[in-house]
């Protein structure tokens, strides 16, 4: 009796059936020509009811006829950098659910299913993709000691969430892509989404998934130390911003005892002699003594504006209708 009451619902009322669900996967490129017909290829196969986007981003081989040829829709971004065309891609595609690929083909595209159907059922903003890798060329040492050694950073300073924060396989809710600013340029991107939901204590998740080895022909365009280190200043950036009053405080603790330091054999000298031998020193620990306390006053100031900004990006956040309610 029920079925056939729901299979008359759907005839006589077909607004009442559920609407389907929009999947986009977005496939950042820069010269990606021997990689990116198969990742079309195989996200279609995995999720044959996505669109496929491809963002070409000032690639100098034929990365854009490739992908279009493999039946992708083919955009371009002239800004150069991964964090430019992220910013591009979520402003301009519109679904419910967002996929997150390189275009290397290293991301197991047969995960994406079971990301997808994670982050619906249990109602999440985010699944990350952590990758195991399947090949020893697939994650170079230092690679994986750098990813190890910031992924350990965040923690410490935001909390521990992810075990690889710089993977660049992710699912997303519409309500995070649209409430998302993004700030990086390059490759930081990944860090920056972790903080984002970190900061603002989004449901997030992290499945294991196959990481392979690039095809014979590609190239990575990853610098382990420069792009290391891009990373480690965008972490540090952010915990300035998102955690002022810690940042300020412990910059303040530092100069007083830098102060203190200078100050002790001053003292000790005029108690003894009643003079002021080192006035320079003198002028120098009270300077550093007075950089203290308006470091921690700073630090103060800029928690109650970074409490304001977070609210904002929570509201911001909020006010997206959510594709998972019910």
């Amino acid at each position: 009796m029920a079925q056939a009451l729901a299979q008359f619902t759907q005839q006589e009322f077909p607004q009442a059936r559920p609407a389907e669900v929009r999947i986009a996967v977005l496939v950042p490129c820069f010269n990606e020509e021997a990689a990116v017909a198969t990742v079309v290829a195989d996200f279609r196969k995995s999720l044959p009811g996505a669109r496929i986007f491809v963002y070409d981003n000032n690639s100098s081989d034929r990365t854009a006829e490739v992908a279009r040829a493999a039946g992708a829709e083919v955009r371009a971004e002239r800004r150069q950098g991964k964090g430019h065309v992220v910013r591009r891609m979520f402003a301009d595609i519109d679904a419910d659910v967002y996929v997150l690929v390189d275009g290397d083909a290293t991301y197991d595209a047969t995960s994406a299913p079971r990301m997808v159907d994670t982050l619906m059922s249990n109602h999440l903003d985010m699944v990350v993709g952590f990758r195991v890798d399947q090949a020893q060329a697939a994650y170079r040492p230092g690679h994986r000691t750098g990813n190890l050694m910031l992924t350990s950073f965040l923690a410490s300073v935001f909390g521990e969430a992810f075990k690889d924060i710089l993977s660049g396989y992710r699912v997303f809710s519409r309500r995070f892509v649209k409430s998302f600013p993004v700030l990086s340029d390059g490759f930081e991107i990944e860090t920056e989404l972790s903080v984002h939901a970190l900061e603002l204590a989004l449901p997030v998740a992290e499945i294991e998934t196959p990481y392979y080895a690039r095809p014979a022909g590609s190239f990575s365009k990853l610098n382990t130390w420069r792009d290391g280190f891009r990373i480690l200043g965008t972490i540090l950036k952010l915990y300035r911003s998102e955690k002022p009053l810690r940042f300020f405080t412990v910059t303040g603790i530092f100069l007083m005892l830098v102060s203190i330091g200078l100050a002790i054999p001053i003292v000790v000298t005029y108690l003894e002699i009643g003079l002021v031998p080192r006035l320079p020193t003198a002028v120098l620990s009270m300077g550093l003594m007075i950089m203290a306390v308006l470091a921690v006053s700073s630090g103060l100031v800029l928690d109650t504006v970074t409490r304001g900004r977070r609210e904002m990006k929570l509201l911001a956040y909020l006010s997206q209708p959510s594709s998972q309610a019910g």
